[in-house]
């Protein structure tokens, strides 16, 4: 019933690209060196996670910023972030990222171009941009461009929205020079990779790479917890994410048992949400775990509130990886 919706959204998208592509549309190209991560479909493919491994490797030795639309913010237009700054105005995933890596920039703007430019305008300009959830923002021409999809869901098997979850058609893959199938299983084998390869049907310019989730097993919150602590026991799990089934069979593989208090993306916790979730703690007598992200949207309130972090492993060319990002940005950095 939806596909023909799916059919004029895919028109649309076509023409527009295609305006892009052919300049009658402009896209701007910065001096300073700007790295994408984004994806094709709605949510859930591990961009946090990505962009946080991506400060990691480059924060040591570059100035770095990371430019977000903020969603869900309660703010507007340009906002840098500072010590006044929380969820509310900056979104709860640039907010994260501000208060975990201390010493980069973080700002949010829903036109990328005018935050670039004010991100220029800064003292300490950055020497490099991370541009999060921005594969779609043409009006930007990413220096370097990172595509995200995910094993169970390659963007290949899937159709446009209303139909299916993508926001874009599979040939817009064709503007990354990077392209990570995530949340694979570790155990993945050269035979399944070499398929997808193949189904993916890169071009010439473009590396593939596979990535798994890890989770850090040492929790964090008002205090710190080892994760074995709750082995054989059981726990609330509040998630606010698209797609927590992930952690739900890590919880269950280490034998916790989870009762799952399950909410929708980005979701913000309202003081009733809060009291219930509480009352349930105490009628439990156990600990409340949720993600990092979050952790950042919940007051202060809720007691034995403990959160786990999510990273990237790559599940082999690690290396490479890391050669290709500095590589780009050490070249971009000459050429300025």
């Amino acid at each position: 019933i939806l596909y023909p919706f799916s059919l004029l959204y895919g028109l649309v998208l076509k023409i527009r690209n295609a305006l892009y592509d052919r300049g009658v549309m402009e896209s701007i190209e910065f001096e300073t060196s700007t790295i994408v991560v984004g994806n094709l479909s709605v949510g859930g493919t591990g961009k946090t996670p990505q962009i946080e491994y991506l400060i990691s490797l480059l924060k040591d030795d570059l100035k770095v910023a990371v430019l977000s639309r903020g969603y869900k913010r309660k703010s507007k237009g340009y906002v840098l972030a500072n010590h006044q700054s929380d969820a509310k105005i900056l979104g709860d995933e640039p907010y994260q990222f501000f208060r975990k890596f201390p010493t980069i920039t973080v700002a949010v703007c829903e036109d990328r171009a005018y935050g670039i430019a004010q991100l220029r305008k800064l003292e300490l300009q950055p020497d490099v941009i991370l541009l999060d959830d921005a594969f779609q923002h043409r009006k930007v021409k990413g220096g370097y461009n990172i595509l995200l999809t995910t094993h169970n869901e390659l963007y290949v098997d899937d159709c446009l929205l209303p139909t299916g979850n993508l926001r874009e058609g599979a040939s817009g893959a064709k503007r990354a020079h990077i392209i990570i199938v995530t949340k694979c299983p570790k155990d993945i084998s050269r035979q399944e990779r070499d398929r997808i390869s193949l189904k993916l049907n890169l071009q010439s310019f473009q590396t593939l790479f596979f990535t798994c989730v890890e989770y850090d097993t040492n929790l964090n919150g008002g205090s710190n917890m080892d994760l074995e602590a709750l082995s054989n026991s059981k726990i609330i799990l509040l998630t606010g994410i698209a797609n927590p089934r992930p952690l739900v069979d890590f919880l269950n593989s280490r034998k916790i048992e989870v009762e799952h208090m399950k909410f929708p993306d980005h979701y913000n916790f309202t003081a009733s949400d809060l009291a219930k979730i509480q009352a349930r703690r105490e009628i439990l007598n156990t600990v409340i775990l949720t993600t990092e992200k979050d952790y950042v949207r919940i007051p202060g309130t809720l007691e034995h509130l403990f959160y786990i972090q999510i990273k990237v492993g790559f599940i082999d060319s690690k290396s490479e990886f890391d050669n290709l990002i500095l590589n780009y940005v050490r070249k971009n950095s000459r050429d300025r």
